[in-house]
């Protein structure tokens, strides 16, 4: 009982008290109500010209589309602030005139969001009670983001100097002889049905401090290379050289495989245009145009096989998988390039080394490339 009687005087006391404000206290409301509206409204602005500056980097829109835009985003919540603002001065000036007629202690104002600050007391202790409102919590949050969004551009971050790509490429595979590209005609492999896939991750790291067009680009991929032999034929090791023969059943499927890691390295031209934060800082846009790149790659084979498949005499399927190195070199090396727009190209690489060993048959590939951000 004693305790339902106190909470029941805690609750009145606080009601009564709560309604008496002092003329200082109501005119420091009405202040931090203008300035809460002013940032609200320069906020919301700032967010719809960011957005703005995004459709014209993706010419989404012209420049004169962008200027317009932001002139009529301007003017709305300039009226919107002057409208509000106004609101607020009424009430200051019936503040004023409250104040004058001696009604100061009774003034209520049940529509206001800003800080409530109500005393009571209760035997020889005073209690102040603050009640915030989700507006200014809300102010209060985009405040603490602001700032940590500044320290974030201070440390440099939005001058990223290097970004990372998902790499996938995909073409025909093949071999030269003797460097010569016009041995391609006279191939002991099937061009179209010799295949190779690649898949890796990239990093792209600029070489200038600033924004620019020339970048290192490096990382690591996994490679297919698939040879598929002409006339019937499949591959033979005989003791250090590996030759092609006939193979005595009519195969439906005969392949050589040999999977690599490479280690690929480039120098890019992305010729991007670069973007532009609202403060006029420069920034890097890369993938979004024409980009050329050169270097070369580096690595070593994690293992070869060839996959033999035919009907014996009673039609019955025969798979057969042999597992060798077949006489290649372990470790790999070439050269490599690429002409490409946006995330999509065209792919070439070439191995410096040869294929098998005591032999001047090298690798040869091309197809598409795509580098994914």
């Amino acid at each position: 009982m004693k305790k339902t009687l106190f909470i029941l005087v805690l609750f009145c006391t606080t009601i009564a008290f709560s309604q008496k404000k002092g003329f200082d206290a109501e005119v420091k409301k009405i202040s931090n109500k203008i300035e809460l509206i002013t940032k609200t409204e320069k906020a919301a602005l700032k967010e719809k010209v960011e957005k703005i500056n995004v459709r014209l980097e993706k010419k989404e829109i012209t420049s004169e589309d962008a200027q317009r835009l932001k002139k009529e985003a301007a003017d709305f919540h300039a009226k919107v602030i002057s409208e509000k603002v106004a609101v607020e001065e009424k009430k200051l000036q019936q503040l004023v005139q409250d104040k004058a007629n001696g009604k100061i202690e009774n003034v209520i104002d049940e529509t206001d969001f800003d800080d409530k600050e109500n005393s009571f007391t209760i035997g020889s202790k005073t209690f102040n009670l603050r009640v915030k409102n989700n507006v200014e919590n809300t102010t209060r949050r985009d405040e603490r983001w602001d700032n940590r969004r500044s320290k974030w551009e201070r440390k440099g971050k939005r001058n990223r100097s290097t970004t990372s790509q998902f790499v996938f490429a995909l073409g025909v595979n093949n071999v030269l002889v003797n460097d010569d590209l016009a041995s391609l005609e006279t191939s002991n492999y099937q061009f179209w049905q010799s295949h190779f896939y690649e898949v890796g991750f990239s990093w792209k790291t600029r070489m200038d401090r600033e924004a620019s067009k020339l970048y290192l680009k490096y990382g690591l991929s996994f490679l297919w290379n698939n040879l598929r032999p002409e006339d019937n034929k499949y591959h033979v090791k005989n003791g250090k050289q590996t030759d092609l023969a006939v193979y005595p059943e009519d195969v439906s499927e005969n392949r050589l495989r040999h999977v690599q890691m490479n280690f690929p390295v480039h120098f890019e031209w992305d010729f991007s245009r670069n973007g532009e934060y609202a403060d006029g800082y420069k920034r890097d846009r890369t993938n979004q145009s024409l980009r050329i790149g050169v270097g070369a790659f580096a690595g070593f084979k994690l293992g070869t096989r060839q996959y033999i498949e035919y009907k014996d005499n009673a039609g019955v399927d025969i798979e057969e998988l042999q597992k060798d190195n077949f006489n290649m070199h372990i470790f790999n090396y070439g050269i490599s390039g690429y002409l490409a727009y946006r995330s999509t190209g065209f792919y070439v690489k070439y191995d410096l080394n040869p294929l098998f060993k005591d032999t001047n048959i090298r690798n040869f590939s091309m197809g598409v490339r795509f580098d994914f951000d």
